[in-house]
């Protein structure tokens, strides 16, 4: 039995993953416009995270998952700091939630960390 902290890590990827298909058009436009195929990222990005979700909850996978998380928030600064720079991309979000979404990034990655 894993502590409850690890089940709701992996069941938010597994949430998140889902919604890169159900809103995929809300994730198209914060997309940085210097990564190609916006629409095929993004459904990728959400079956990588619904797959390291899920592997999160696996005493076989769970390492491989945590440093997937990992890398996955760390990839994902680039989206975070393109909403900040591009009021387009902001989706009309003020800037400090903006800034806190983006230093939730390190809580996650920190999060992630205890697994490995």
């Amino acid at each position: 039995m894993y502590p409850w902290h690890q089940y709701l890590l992996g069941l938010l990827f597994v949430g998140a993953g889902v919604t890169h298909f159900t809103k995929s058009k809300w994730y198209e436009k914060v997309m940085p416009p210097y990564i190609p195929a916006h629409k095929e990222i993004v459904l990728l990005s959400g079956m990588i995270e619904m797959i390291f979700g899920l592997m999160l909850l696996n005493a076989e996978t769970q390492k491989i998952a945590a440093f997937g998380i990992m890398g996955l928030l760390v990839l994902f600064f680039a989206v975070h700091i393109h909403m900040l720079r591009d009021e387009r991309a902001s989706l009309k979000l003020p800037k400090w939630i903006l800034v806190l979404r983006l230093l939730l990034q390190f809580g996650l990655i920190y999060w992630a960390y205890q697994y490995v």
